[in-house]
């Protein structure tokens, strides 16, 4: 098998490249840098985790005892090994699998647009002298496998009313838009029949179970009775972390009691998922669910199915109205279950994190703001649970109660079709796929090619050409800098206009060099420099080894802003700024 492309998921996959490494030095004869240099151009690095703490640091001792073998046959020092799994080279850090596929990979994304801004932030210690917005960190929003999560029921519909080319161009929103021509009887008719699908798989499934855990009889037949297809069913199922939040929806019990018992608009809560077994507080979440849901208030309303597998998880997310997601903002790095119940028709009520944040449509689901209002999660949680039960109480549960003379909603069936419509076909395993092809395989595999031809003549350029740059890069000098950062306002446009000269000798540096003017504030609260745009600065004519720079630019952001210039090296070769920085 030809490989062309190496897709490294998470930082514990790069040890790939370290073995690529030693294949290249030991097979192919290059240097250590030749060898990175073509390894970097054909991998790609996707990272699913947002915050810094899903990020495994090892003790040296741990990675020599398992690495050193292949070190030594790669041919560089113990140190510069390390050195490449740490944030600051030249400490005593731990190393990071993720700062090494980082520094291993051309490329690199999150799994979501929200996340690959996260991952921005996050990896911003690997190149110190850049802001987080301009780091080459993309993303490629995860989706689901259409044929896998879509029941038989569904892909029945779709295939009957949207064409006979539908799965080979199922990522085309155009094609999608034929929902629209199916009836609403027909799509209620379905919703309803996979909710009597998922309820009939609770009562034969579970019952067992629930009496081997000496559940009294009376309790069980009273609480099936109130598990009914036409009641108002809402999901939650997933791993069960604490950043979930899935103890929002029990924040005031004597408000839920309310929504839930109801006997016009009956509504039911499904929960599921199990807990990492070093998770405490997932596990002690699991069991305040249960407790609740034993409650004679909440008996028949708040259920926990247990033993959760990927069969129970098919049912839920086909057979709930209501996918409910709460997760503390910006960790969620994408999360697929909810587009999974977008596929089957089911309505998603979600935080804006993770996919949600691209995903939601106005009139297709819900959304809680991707805005905190409080930096004290305490408080943040308590606002965020207020707005749940007020979105139940006011928007939901009306719309889905909103019966015709049909005995159906029509504004709750608008909603399903919109939301099939206009959001499942940008969430397909073919859709993702189509963009990993796009935006990183087709260019890493041209590149890869490109510095492997003729023996790898181009990787041996490249690295010669970063070998002389960085031995020479401190004989740099500025010899002349006349820089006025507000000088004049343009009438027409309001724009602050800024003039300067920099005359810069480069010395023996054959590398060409870039000016940038890079425009900062000082946020003085947080103790943070803010990034707020950059531009180029114009050559205008080279005298030997001195370079003549100019700019006449108008600042997009006027006001009162602090600069600074960078200087850095040019090359066409190069993929991007990242890749000598």
């Amino acid at each position: 098998i030809r490989k062309d492309v190496y897709h490294m998921n998470e930082g514990h996959a790069a040890l790939i490249s370290a073995k690529r490494l030693r294949d290249y030095v030991q097979e192919e004869k290059l240097s250590f840098n030749e060898a990175l240099e073509v390894v970097r151009a054909s991998t790609l690095y996707t990272v699913h985790t947002p915050v810094p703490a899903g990020h495994d640091y090892f003790e040296e001792s741990l990675i020599r005892k398992y690495m050193e073998p292949l070190v030594n046959k790669i041919g560089i020092p113990w140190y510069q090994f390390m050195d490449m799994g740490r944030d600051n080279p030249g400490t005593n850090e731990k190393f990071s699998m993720s700062v090494f596929a980082l520094n291993t990979a051309q490329e690199s994304n999150g799994v979501s647009k929200l996340h690959g801004l996260v991952s921005q932030e996050m990896f911003q210690p690997v190149w110190k002298g850049y802001f987080p917005q301009e780091l080459h960190v993309g993303y490629v929003t995860n989706g689901v496998h259409l044929p896998t999560w879509a029941t038989s029921s569904v892909k029945r519909i779709y295939e009957n009313n949207l064409g006979e080319d539908f799965y080979q161009d199922q990522s085309n929103p155009e094609i999608w838009k034929k929902v629209y021509d199916i009836s609403d009887e027909e799509i209620w008719g379905l919703r309803m029949h996979l909710k009597e699908k998922l309820v009939d798989y609770i009562k034969s499934e579970f019952v067992d179970g629930w009496l081997k855990n000496q559940a009294a009889p009376t309790r069980i037949i009273s609480m099936l009775d109130e598990i009914r297809p036409g009641s108002l069913i809402i999901g939650f199922s997933r791993r069960f972390a604490t950043y979930k939040r899935a103890h929002l929806l029990f924040s005031d019990l004597d408000r839920l009691a309310k929504i839930l018992n109801n006997p016009e608009r009956p509504v039911t809560f499904i929960f599921a998922g199990k807990a990492h077994p070093a998770d405490g507080g997932g596990q002690s979440l699991i069991k305040h669910i249960v407790e609740i849901s034993r409650r004679p208030e909440f008996l028949g309303k708040i259920i926990f199915l247990e033993n959760y597998d990927m069969r129970l998880a098919k049912r839920l997310v086909s057979g709930v109205d209501i996918w409910l997601n709460t997760p503390t903002r910006l960790q969620e790095a994408s999360g697929t279950s909810g587009e999974k119940a977008i596929m089957n028709g089911v309505l998603n009520l979600s935080v804006l994190d993770g996919w949600w944040y691209e995903g939601y449509v106005e009139g297709a689901g819900w959304a809680l703001t991707a805005k905190r209002t409080y930096e004290n999660q305490a408080f943040q949680d308590e606002l965020d649970a207020s707005t749940l039960y007020t979105m139940l109480e006011s928007e939901i549960i009306p719309l889905y109660y909103a019966h015709n003379s049909n005995g159906y909603s029509p504004q709750w069936v608008k909603f399903v079709k919109k939301s099939i419509a206009e959001i499942a076909p940008h969430y397909t395993t073919k859709r993702m796929m189509d963009d990993y092809f796009d935006r990183f395989y087709m260019k890493l595999a041209q590149r890869s090619k490109k510095l492997a031809e003729n023996n790898y003549a181009k990787a041996k350029e490249i690295v010669r050409w970063k070998e002389d740059t960085a031995s020479k890069w401190d004989k740099i000098e500025v010899i002349k800098l006349e820089f006025e950062p507000v000088q004049e306002v343009d009438i027409n446009n309001g724009k602050n206009k800024i003039y300067g000269e920099v005359v810069i000798d480069k010395k023996d540096i054959a590398a060409e060099l870039g000016l940038e003017c890079v425009v900062v504030d000082y946020d003085s609260t947080a103790n943070k420099v803010e990034f707020v745009e950059k531009y180029e600065f114009n050559l205008l004519k080279t005298e030997g080894s001195r370079l003549f720079f100019q700019t006449r630019e108008a600042l997009n952001d006027p006001g009162t802003h602090q600069y600074a210039l960078r200087i850095y090296p040019k090359n066409p070769d190069l993929p991007h700024r990242m890749d000598f920085a």
